[in-house]
């Protein structure tokens, strides 16, 4: 690990300000997915800005029903709580997939959102890979891209977004809010958080350069039925290969894709009184694979279709 300087905020603001006055400044909260890109010599910044003890770790009702989730609330914290296990239980149930009770320990709601590829390619140094050094190439295309991108990939970057907490919180259409350098707190989605690969892959996110998420914001509970569910290759330490989220008429699909993938498609086709299979169907007619990852394709469908089928029978 090389060297760097390390202070505590004592308040969002001044952390903020000291992020955006250093080009190779780094916020730092729980340190789950940061410290090991640190270790493996992917990320390199000259100085830490801690915050994670920062006053920003509540959970508090908001005036139309739904929760205001402090970002530095723990995924353990949020996990845990009565309301979110009442009225949101697919996102307890992504967040309890997603790690270990140690890691849901540590990580953050708002480090979670912020967490980059598990790709190989991009935590192997001595291969070419655009996130971490734009114009390289992507080893993906040609090598094991068995965890590669279904949706919305391009011929720069077929990585994909390892969040399970994001993809139940784009399914309840879950706001984020961010302070500025100005100081100012803006709002996004958490569906438009990510940016698309196109040929830059280095730039994922639409925050900007010191730009702090301090919050996410849940819309009061959908009707109907809540599900999350999850395919990997085994029940620990393996990430996910495909994710779907249900809340209510509204659908998410994790790992295949840059970020957490609304399923719009599907939805209309429920909307519209089709079946889960010609559902999943509809939403997955777009999908390409890049060889050794089209098994994800069938996947996923099948996924989609068990997780709408499970929902609307009122089982979470």
């Amino acid at each position: 690990m090389r060297p760097f300087t390390y202070e505590r905020a004592t308040d969002a603001a001044s952390a903020v300000k000291a992020v955006s006055d250093n080009p190779n400044a780094r916020f730092l909260a729980g340190g789950t997915n940061l410290l090991d890109l640190m270790k493996l010599e992917i990320e390199h910044p000259t100085h830490l800005v801690d915050v994670g003890r920062l006053p920003l770790a509540a959970i508090e009702e908001t005036a139309d029903g739904g929760l205001r989730i402090g970002a530095m609330a723990t995924n353990s914290q949020v996990a845990a709580d009565p309301r979110v296990r009442a009225r949101y239980p697919v996102l307890a149930q992504a967040i309890i997939h997603g790690g270990s009770p140690q890691l849901r320990n540590k990580a953050t709601v708002g480090g979670n959102l912020m967490q980059r590829t598990r790709c190989a390619y991009f935590y192997d140094t001595t291969k070419p890979c655009n996130k971490r050094q734009p114009g390289a190439g992507c080893s993906a295309l040609e090598g094991l891209n068995r965890n590669a991108a279904i949706l919305g990939a391009s011929e720069h970057c077929i990585a994909t977004n390892p969040s399970d907490m994001s993809v139940a919180l784009t399914a309840l259409g879950a706001g984020v809010e961010a302070m500025t350098a100005t100081g100012a707190v803006r709002a996004l989605t958490v569906a438009d958080l990510h940016l698309a690969p196109g040929d830059t892959p280095h730039i994922e996110t639409a925050l900007s350069a010191g730009e702090l998420i301090t919050a996410v914001t849940l819309p009061p509970a959908p009707t109907g039925g809540q599900v999350y569910r999850k395919a990997r290759d085994r029940a620990s330490y393996a990430g996910g290969l495909a994710m779907v989220a249900v809340a209510g008429g509204q659908i998410a699909l994790g790992g295949v894709a840059y970020k957490p993938w609304r399923a719009l498609k599907a939805e209309a086709a429920l909307a519209a009184g089709q079946t889960p299979a010609a559902a999943a169907e509809a939403e997955l007619a777009d999908a390409r694979d890049s060889g050794r990852n089209a098994f994800k394709i069938a996947l996923t469908t099948r996924l989609t279709v068990a997780a709408i089928a499970q929902a609307q029978g009122g089982k979470s």
